[in-house]
């Protein structure tokens, strides 16, 4: 009994076994159309899905926007747009070749298991435009960079806005991730490579570019040199052509003077410098080319100068013929051939007399400050002849000058500016080392008309003037001038009319001299 029970229980488990696997056999018949199991394709698992579905799954993973970071914000790039295209023909090819190629046995075993004996992987075929997709990186950078701001200058002020730290995105760098997520099944997102920026320094190149805003609005021609004394940076703007050496030269004057005294100078010759210097007197200047001369010879005095400029590499500068000479002897050369002056290009109209460059009087003044110093080309030139002390006595004297006020009005009145200013019809400059509080600089500026026959006062002064506020400014950026330098003019002349009113007031109120002190001034 117990065996017909175990021989009917058998043969039932064989009929509803073997029904069951007939079932399946019937249901994996009708799902050959579908994907095997296991198989993924572009890494996606496909299997059981029709050919309609696997499209629709491809689509929907890899043409999804993909999110993009820059930092904390977010933006998507839609695949289609940077000409992303899945090949899901190639790939649906490559899958159906694999089923009509797959032995009957294996995929109903793998349907009955439920899983893939061998799994089957088809990789991704797609492909991208970079110049497309490099734009559109381009573009998310130019809404969420925000660069590193240079410093500015503040028109109305004269002053400086300094320069503020930004990002950037280095696109280049960004790119590769950017296309490894348009390929990846999963995590389809990307960073960018955004750079930090420090904010721009304020340096000589901002100074050049807003001096050349001044001359801009002048219009002749203009040449600007400034030194950083405690750099050695330069800016030179047209600093090289030549220009008309006018009372400028009176500079280098004094230096050969010092030369060759061999002592502190004397009450005559002092005075002489006072009236050079301070009254910007020619004739006093002529006076010191005599004492240079060790004669009564302005000539000898005006070749001595010239020599001395160009053993000092000062090539281009030159006194042909002393001040005030309408007709110089005929045996003698009024002018000097010069690689300044000879240019075929020459913009300017230099007197054919005296000349000089900007740089090279700024290189001069420079001389003379580092000879103060202790050091310096000067010293090293004339090691036995120039002393510190006599290079420091002749910034002194230049600070007493208060005429020409064109580098002094464009810094504060307490700020010392040694200089020599000059000027004839058609130009007008001014040359001088700057001590001010954030450092001292030397600035020489001209501007020249030389297609009128007279520059005004009205058009030249401002535009210096505010070069040299613009430069002071730009050494004291924590502590600019913020004065109209027009505004100091109109107050140094209202100044300079009452003081004038009040001496002729106590001349006309000033009792008259008594006989007795008539006799004895008469003796």
């Amino acid at each position: 009994m117990l065996k017909a029970i175990q021989r009917f229980l058998f043969s039932s488990l064989l009929i509803v076994g073997g029904i069951y696997l007939l079932y399946q056999g019937l249901l994996y018949m009708r799902m050959r159309v579908l994907m095997p199991q296991g198989m993924t394709i572009a890494g996606l698992d496909v299997s059981e899905l029709s050919r309609e579905e696997v499209i629709e799954a491809l689509n929907g993973r890899y043409l999804s926007p993909i999110p993009i970071y820059h930092r904390e914000q977010r933006v998507e790039i839609v695949p289609t747009e940077v000409g992303f295209q899945l090949d899901l023909e190639g790939m649906l090819a490559e899958a159906e070749a694999y089923q009509a190629q797959q032995e009957w046995w294996r995929g109903y075993v793998e349907f009955v298991l439920g899983r893939s004996i061998e799994p089957v992987t088809i990789e991704l075929r797609a492909t991208h435009d970079r110049e497309a997709l490099m734009a559109q990186l381009e573009t998310i950078a130019s809404f969420l960079d925000d660069p590193a701001q240079s410093p500015q200058l503040l028109s109305a002020s004269g002053t400086f806005a300094l320069g503020q730290p930004g990002i950037v995105t280095d696109v280049t760098a960004s790119l590769p991730e950017v296309e490894a997520a348009l390929y990846r099944p999963d995590n389809r997102e990307a960073a960018l490579v955004v750079i930090d920026q420090d904010a721009p320094t304020l340096d000589m190149t901002y100074q050049e570019e807003n001096i050349r805003k001044q001359l801009d609005a002048f219009s002749g021609f203009g040449s600007v040199f400034v030194m950083d004394l405690q750099t050695g940076e330069e800016i030179s703007i047209n600093g090289d052509v030549a220009m008309s050496g006018l009372s400028i030269l009176k500079i280098g004057i004094f230096l050969e003077t010092y030369r060759v005294l061999d002592g502190p100078p004397n009450e005559y010759v002092q005075g002489l410098f006072y009236d050079t210097a301070v009254r910007s007197s020619n004739f006093g200047a002529n006076l010191l080319l005599h004492v240079v001369a060790g004669e009564n010879n302005t000539y000898r005095g005006a070749d001595i100068f010239t020599q001395s400029m160009r053993r000092l590499g000062l090539v281009n500068t030159f006194m042909a013929v002393p001040y005030d000479v309408d007709f110089p002897p005929a045996t003698r050369p009024n002018t000097y051939v010069t690689p300044a002056n000879s240019r075929p290009d020459l913009p300017t109209r230099p007197d054919p007399a005296m000349q000089t460059t900007a740089e090279e009087i700024g290189t001069l003044l420079s001389m003379i400050y580092y000879c103060a110093q202790g050091g310096g080309a000067l010293l090293a030139a004339y090691p036995d002849e120039i002393t510190p002390a006599e290079c420091q006595a002749i910034i002194e004297l230049m600070v007493l000058n208060e005429e020409g006020n064109i580098i002094r009005f464009g810094v504060p009145e307490d700020v010392p500016v040694s200089h020599k200013h000059g000027w004839d019809f058609v130009t007008h400059g001014d040359a001088g080392i700057v001590l001010s509080p954030g450092g001292d600089y030397i600035i020489v500026e001209y501007l020249s008309d030389p297609d009128s026959d007279w520059l005004n006062y009205d058009v030249s002064f401002p535009i210096l003037r505010e070069v040299s506020r613009a430069v002071y400014n730009y050494f004291n950026f924590d502590n600019p001038n913020l004065e109209d330098p027009d505004v100091r003019a109109d107050r140094e002349a209202e100044e300079r009319e009452r003081a004038a009113a009040a001496a002729a007031e106590t001349a006309v109120d000033q009792p008259p001299e008594s006989e007795s002190t008539n006799e004895a001034n008469n003796q």
